[in-house]
């Protein structure tokens, strides 16, 4: 469950990542992406500025590096640079340490052996650095050997010679006539003169031997003392590693963790720790996180390795679960190899749906031309200029949800609900996924506007949304699919605006029912935020708790969104929920992220673990199996930033289509234009619609005004969801739900053969 482990860089390697580095009080840590190349560290905003845009470099070789806690570290280099950093985990931070110690030392070395060659240039490139300094070691090692070459040329002399003139010297001695004096005297001068020549050739060898060791000798020092040092920051370096390695095997073996109510509900939600700063000053595309700590909701512990083998004590497990090892996991079946399904009867050609559109215009927003319009006007007539929407409707963000439809075909085939309730929790998270990147705002639909999405030949499901109230705004939703699941929501969003962020609170509860097992499921979703709506760059977070309630069999899984925080060690965006059936016994464990996967793991014991010392309650400890994937985010088409962050489905939601009902999203003309790049004609458009739209409103209310007696008005009030438009659906029918008891819309029928038969005659005129 934890995430694979980088490599450390050896020191020639680049080393890159993302850190959080310290603005200022205002602001806080911001994200920043760091570059290790070259004894140098450079950050940038993001990772498209490396090519041109450098927000500051460090020399490691005469920088400090400091760690001040478990994820913060500083590096200075005396005064002039400080980068106060933090990274996302203590595992990450130690990565760091160890690639900067590391670039840290090759930068010292190189330094030291630019100043005592007395080369000003720069260090050479990490690829030519090892080549450059093995040449010069090659080098200086044939001067030494040709030096110790002519030392030992000029020894054989000296003793040759030296020989010569010992030779003479005896000669001399014995000379007794006078004619013999005068030549052995000439001999003797040669010799000595010879032997005089030869020892100033040594003396000069020697010198130059001298002066070239010396010249080296300092360099090498360096050079040994540098390696020495590096060898204690590696042994430091490993010995903090042990100790890691050992904490963590402590705390795999030793348990985590779920509180104890975890069977219960209700679970408390930490409270935020207070936020660093709010402003940035560097500029407004700054991102900016709330900081709050939350404590982590539990660490699965590894089971009695007894539960991994095959056999009589866990025969009753593999029959009922149908996952271990030596059986097929649901993962690996196929929805395409249900032989009910039609599409292994016949082979039908598919529609090719469009993989690209316009893109993203770049327009300025210039406040004064939404000011100017303003003028005169009353608040609630004022137009939102389309410059903050995407080009589609909330009904079309609606039906995103299916997104990840596969999950429940795979939960259509379990035969323990149990486990199709892993699916079920997968699908609530994956609904999310498609928010991350998607600060646009959807256009609110008209009362009465409709839109299908049938993918009954691709998929096998078929997808109906109205907006059956403007005021409040609410949408229902009808999903049937051929493969044995049907899909029902109706959802009224809820907004409460706190300065910096907005917050959006859907209401309304989303059903699950599957054919085979009539196993019906409900939850609600969680609370979307929208953070730095005044300054700064905007982003996303999902915050809350989910409760998934199987309401035949009473089995219940509870899911958590942590909200981002500073100071958490975890993953950002995570994820955790357990599994547990009607007696509150726990059966899976998930874990993951709502962009990206979720995961889970087969409880195969619980036992009290100890307390927690800030709450002092007891915690419960899970032993699971290896955990096994759920659910992966899709990437997302290339090109995505410049076209709204659309996921694949997404980009074909406003595709036109031929036989769609007059009020379907699609043949909106303000989002038609939008799409096309032409603002300035869809925010024309935008005002015309809305201005309709209210004069049909008031026809309505006179009518109905007209219509009912004294009496009536006084005795009919507005119904129990608080819709109070007048309005009655096309297509959905407001009742209480037998499961639920709560009112809510529910399909009636019809759509789908009105469109067979293209009979459209009932449908309202809101475009």
């Amino acid at each position: 469950m934890s995430e694979p482990k980088a490599p450390i860089p050896a020191p020639g390697d680049t080393y890159k990542g993302w850190l959080f580095k310290w603005t200022n009080y205002i602001k806080g840590y911001q994200r920043r992406w760091f570059v290790l190349s070259n004894g140098l560290l450079s950050y940038y905003r993001t990772q498209a500025e490396m090519g041109h845009t450098c927000r500051g470099t460090i020399n490691l070789a005469t920088a400090n590096i400091a760690v001040e806690d478990s994820c913060n570290f500083v590096i200075s280099n005396g005064g002039t640079q400080t980068y106060h950093l933090k990274a996302s985990s203590e595992v990450e931070r130690q990565r760091w340490i160890t690639a900067l110690e590391l670039a840290k030392a090759k930068a010292f070395r190189m330094q030291a052996e630019s100043d005592d060659s007395g080369d000003e240039s720069s260090p050479p490139a990490a690829g030519q650095g090892g080549g450059s300094r093995n040449s010069e070691v090659q080098s200086t090692l044939r001067t030494l050997g040709s030096k110790v070459e002519d030392l030992s040329t000029c020894n054989d002399l000296i003793a040759k010679h030296g020989s010569a003139l010992q030779r003479s010297l005896s000669e001399l001695e014995g000379v007794r006539l006078e004619g013999q004096t005068s030549e052995k005297i000439r001999q003797v001068t040669e010799r000595a003169t010879l032997f005089r020549i030869t020892s100033n050739a040594m003396i000069n060898a020697c010198r130059d031997f001298l002066s070239l060791a010396q010249a080296h000798s300092k360099r090498w020092q360096k050079a040994l003392q540098a390696e020495r040092e590096q060898r204690v920051r590696l042994e430091e370096t490993l010995e903090q590693l042990a100790k890691q390695h050992n904490h963590l095997e402590r705390a795999f073996r030793g348990a985590t963790v779920l509180p104890p109510s975890q069977s219960n509900p209700a679970i408390d939600n930490k409270g935020s720790a207070p936020v660093k700063g709010d402003a940035s000053d560097e500029d407004d595309e700054n991102e900016f996180f709330d900081a709050c700590e939350d404590v982590q909701e539990f660490i699965t512990v590894p089971a009695d390795p007894k539960y991994h083998r095959s056999g009589s004590n866990v025969s009753g497990i593999s029959s009922e679960m149908g996952m271990d090892d030596g059986t097929t996991s649901l993962d690996e079946q196929s929805v395409a190899s249900n032989p009910e399904s039609p599409q292994s009867q016949e082979v039908v050609p598919m529609r090719k749906r469009r993989a690209r559109i316009p893109d993203k215009p770049n327009y300025s927003l210039n406040l004064w031309s939404i000011m100017k319009n303003c003028i005169g006007k009353e608040l609630s007539k004022i137009p939102m200029p389309v410059n903050f929407n995407e080009p589609l409707s909330m009904l079309q963000r609606l039906s995103e949800d299916l997104e990840y439809y596969e999950l429940l075909d795979r939960a259509a085939k379990c035969n323990n609900s149990l486990e199709q309730m892993c699916y079920v929790a997968a699908f609530t998270v994956s609904s999310y996924s498609t928010t991350v990147h998607r600060t646009g705002k959807p256009f609110n639909p008209l009362l009465g506007e409709t839109f299908e999405l049938d993918r009954a030949q691709e998929c096998g499901y078929r997808s109906l949304c109205e907006q059956v109230s403007h005021h409040p705004p609410a949408a229902a939703h009808h999903a049937i699919s051929e493969r044995g699941w049907t899909l029902r929501q109706e959802i009224a969003l809820a907004s409460k605006f706190r300065g910096k962020y907005l917050s959006i609170m859907p209401m309304g509860s989303i059903h699950c029912i599957f054919e085979k097992s009539d196993n019906h499921y409900s939850w609600k979703k969680v609370t979307t935020t929208v953070h730095n709506i005044i300054v700064g760059k905007l982003w996303i977070d999902q915050s809350g708790e989910i409760d998934v309630v199987n309401h035949r069999t009473g089995d219940r899984c509870h899911l958590k969104f942590a909200p981002y925080s500073y100071f958490s060690r975890d993953v950002a965006r995570k994820v955790t929920g357990v599994v547990t059936d009607k007696d509150g016994k726990a059966h899976f464990v998930l874990s993951g992220t709502w962009d990206e996967k979720m995961e889970y793991s087969r409880v195969m014991q619980s036992s009290r673990g100890g307390e927690n010392g800030a709450e002092g309650r007891q915690k419960t400890v899970y032993q699971t199996l290896k955990a096994k994937e759920l659910w992966k985010k899709t990437p997302l088409p290339d090109g995505a930033e410049n076209m709204y962050y659309f996921s694949t489905l997404a980009l074909t939601l406003n595709e036109p289509e031929e036989g769609v009902a007059p009020t379907d999203s699609r043949r909106r003309p303000d989002q038609r234009l939008m799409e096309q790049g032409r603002w300035e004609e869809a925010n024309a458009e935008k005002q015309r619609l809305e201005e309709k739209q209210r004069t049909v409103r008031r026809e309505r209310e006179r009518e109905a005004n007209c219509s009912a007696s004294p009496s009536e008005e006084a005795k009919e009030p507005a119904d129990g969801g608080g819709h109070q438009d007048n309005y009655k659906a096309m297509w959905f029918e407001r009742r209480v739900d037998p499961a639920t008891g709560e009112p809510t819309h529910i399909y009636t029928g019809g759509y789908w053969e009105a469109k067979e038969q293209g009979s459209w005659d009932s449908c309202p005129d809101i475009f």
